[in-house]
């Protein structure tokens, strides 16, 4: 078996490069994938209960680039989906992000946001520049707000206290004096119309082969290529020769509900609740919210973080100092590989959400089709 171009991992990332390699460039690709289905951990199906359900957790897609949608939007129609949230915490639900409404929960009372700015201001520790995400999060609201959302959450998360996490990290979520309590701010916050699952398939060029459930190095090993795009984790690729990247991993439990217990179709009130101070679990998802879907039934997920190890997926990269520098060992020998581009969340040691992941991937290939 041979082809020109060799793609290991059949994510946003391995996709995006297979599709626009083979169809602007006519270079015959083999993707592979360990798991087995396409879409890494934006896959989607629908469940024994009839319900269209997200494996890996949710994926609520947004995204302020326009080349991103426009070039996503060539592979699938889109429906609106608005990302909700709440969190639980001191036995009742809060909105969340951190908003006016929020504030008004915590004080007990009608406030404006003139209010809410003030009692910032006063609580605020004065951090210029944050070191880690304890910080960040102090110097924007305090202590009170950091105790009740952040400090469990993030411990549970990771694995590690605030202070040992970028400051990046808990800087993704906004803060807010209006009373918008969306998760993220976007100028696109929409989903696959279809479902993820049915744009990866639209997005594979007619020309590409598919082997799912099949090792990257075994795949190296017997298929011939002239150029190699790794998706994967970057210290994997080297056999962890300088030491393990850390990495979380999480366990991901379904239910599903019958009618009878649904109200207007749904188990909770928006699509994500957080659980930062109590439970195993760190948040309950129910993506029903924002499918679109018209089913009787509904499915949530709990999602109970694990350290990563033997059987484990590396879902999240622990971003801290240590981190840092470990990979910037390993991106310099990813350098001197000859013929080899390293591409995506894994193989960048990068947090970031799908919409950059896309964004990434085609500037790579800008980079690449020069050479190629």
């Amino acid at each position: 078996m041979k082809c020109d171009v060799l793609i290991v991992g059949a994510g946003f990332s391995g996709l995006v490069m297979a599709e626009r390699l083979s169809n602007e460039l006519g270079k015959h690709c083999i993707i592979v994938d360990k798991r087995k289905h396409i879409g890494g951990n934006a896959y989607d199906v629908k469940d024994a209960a009839g319900v269209l359900i997200h494996p890996y957790g949710g994926h609520i897609f947004s995204t302020n680039s326009e080349k991103v949608f426009q070039y996503l939007s060539r592979f699938t129609s889109w429906i609106p989906a608005e990302y909700t949230a709440a969190s639980y915490t001191k036995g009742r639900l809060w909105s969340f992000p951190v908003n006016l409404t929020t504030f008004e929960q915590l004080i007990g009372h009608e406030s404006t946001t003139e209010e809410m700015e003030a009692y910032l201001a006063k609580v605020r520790v004065p951090i210029a520049h944050p070191k880690n995400s304890e910080e960040a999060i102090l110097s924007k609201v305090g202590p009170e707000l950091y105790e009740l959302f952040y400090k469990g959450y993030v411990m549970k998360q990771w694995g590690v206290p605030a202070t040992e996490i970028d400051p990046a990290v808990c800087l993704r979520l906004p803060i807010r004096t209006t009373r918008n309590g969306l998760r993220f701010d976007a100028k696109y916050a929409c989903m696959p119309a279809e479902g993820y699952t049915k744009m990866f398939y639209n997005m594979f060029p007619q020309r590409a082969e598919l082997i799912l459930g099949l090792e990257h190095r075994e795949a190296v090993r017997c298929i011939q290529h002239k150029y190699l795009v790794y998706t994967g984790p970057i210290d994997h690729f080297f056999n962890c020769s300088l030491g393990e990247l850390p990495y979380r991993s999480l366990r991901f439990e379904h239910e599903s509900f019958g009618p009878e217990k649904l109200t207007d179709g749904f188990w909770q009130k928006t699509l994500q609740v957080n659980y930062p101070n109590d439970y195993d679990f760190t948040r309950i998802i129910e993506i029903k919210h924002a499918t679109g879907q018209v089913c009787q039934n509904s499915t949530i997920v709990r999602e109970y973080p694990e350290s990563f190890g033997p059987g484990r997926e590396p879902l999240y990269p622990i971003l801290c100092p240590a981190a840092d520098a470990l990979y910037a060992k390993y991106s310099a020998m990813a350098k001197a590989v000859p013929n080899t581009t390293f591409v995506g969340r894994l193989a960048r040691y990068a947090y970031i959400n799908m919409d950059q992941a896309v964004g990434a991937a085609l500037a790579e290939f800008e980079k690449l089709k020069v050479t190629l």
